[in-house]
């Protein structure tokens, strides 16, 4: 079976393989060499002042994110399921929630932000999804930053990339603390969440809130390369291999020209035979496809070609379906998907089969890569 969900995506064997060595304590030198060495790598794919590992799911780092950075009133984004769930923290702590809520295939304006911002002078915290994978939209996370410090630089940015570092270059410059999760472009199973954080988070942070999710004592203990609590050793360790392997693979650079090429390739094959992108703005990490057949389909990709895509949630339940591009995926496999969609269309009497799909994924995606520049 071919696991195309937009998370959790599959584990490269070598990962699979280092986890499955000697467990190994968490409080001796032995682990404490490789935690540093973990941490390297992840200062050098955030690029920001702090890092912090934590032991729970993405939704974790979520809740200690708004716990930590929020005092009175969270402005959240609401394009998706995820975007939501921020909302849903703030209240269930007891803080404020202003909510800019859209479509699910539509990103959020900066001038609504920034007309929020101004209106609300108590909101000292802002929560968005960079990808929101409901509908695999990408929300123009930078620039609404921007515009938010010019007018207020003491308001911090939360900017959920769980499905977004690891799948394309993030400038942090205005952003106080970028989210990831384990289980999406970092190819590990599910249980390991990441903070990257600015000095201006730290600073408001101060003592830290709260007890197991108080960054600051994860920042204390993770300085000295250990946690706090116990940490996801395994995961830790299958951490480093990933980045080990990247490396090898040419750098985060070339890892996130293929995401860009598979996106845009995937996009324009299933395009070519007549299906629908259902995001406005399509996110780099999923391709998102609405459909009166999508159920059909996706059932179809999985009985019959061993294809596992996800589907849609709540009131996109059979009506779309998500085609991850997040992580190492060999360009033959994602060939495959989109031939597969094209005969499923053939055999329900949608479309004769030409190979047009196939065709034209590799015409895209190839020319794509003989430019040879970062998309």
């Amino acid at each position: 079976m071919l696991l195309f969900t937009p998370g959790p995506t599959p584990v490269p064997q070598n990962v699979r393989n280092a986890m499955s060595d000697e467990t190994m304590h968490h409080r001796t030198p032995e682990f404490e060499a490789i935690f540093e060495k973990t941490r390297k790598h992840l200062f050098d794919l955030f690029a920001t002042d702090e890092v912090v590992m934590i032991a729970s799911s993405g939704t974790g780092a979520m809740e200690a994110a708004v716990i930590n950075l929020c005092k009175n009133t969270l402005l959240s984004v609401n394009s998706g399921k995820f975007g939501e769930r921020f909302g849903k923290i703030a209240t269930a702590h007891g803080l404020k929630n202003v909510e800019i809520k859209n479509e699910w295939d539509t990103p959020v304006s900066v001038e609504d932000v920034v007309n929020a911002v101004k209106a609300n002078a108590d909101i000292d915290a802002i929560a968005v999804q960079i990808s929101e994978s409901a509908g695999g939209l990408r929300h123009p996370v930078e620039e609404l930053a921007k515009a938010v410090k010019e007018i207020n630089p003491e308001i911090m940015i939360i900017a959920d990339g769980i499905t977004a570092v690891g799948v394309e270059r993030i400038d942090v410059t205005n952003i106080d603390c970028l989210i990831a999760g384990s289980q999406k472009a970092l190819m590990l199973p599910p249980g390991l969440a990441i903070l990257g954080l600015s000095n201006a988070a730290i600073e408001k942070i101060g003592t830290g809130v709260g007890y197991y999710f108080n960054l600051a004592s994860e920042i204390k203990k993770q300085r000295q390369n250990t946690t706090a609590y116990t940490a996801a050793t395994t995961l830790i360790i299958g951490l480093l291999e990933v980045f080990e392997m990247i490396d090898r693979e040419g750098g985060a650079g070339l890892l996130y020209c293929n995401t860009a090429r598979r996106a845009k390739a995937t996009k324009a094959a299933l395009e070519a035979i007549g299906l629908h992108s259902y995001p406005k703005v399509p996110a780099r990490s999923m391709t998102t496809i609405d459909d009166v057949d999508a159920s059909k389909i996706r059932s179809a990709l999985k009985e019959e070609y061993g294809v596992n895509v996800a589907g849609g949630q709540d009131h996109l339940k059979g009506k779309i379906f998500r085609i991850n591009q997040m992580g190492i995926i060999p360009v033959y496999e994602s060939a495959w998907v989109v031939n597969a969609i094209e005969l499923i269309l053939h055999r329900i009497g949608r479309l004769q089969y030409t190979g047009i799909a196939s065709k034209v994924f590799n015409e895209t995606y190839f020319k794509s890569a003989l430019e040879k520049k970062e998309i």
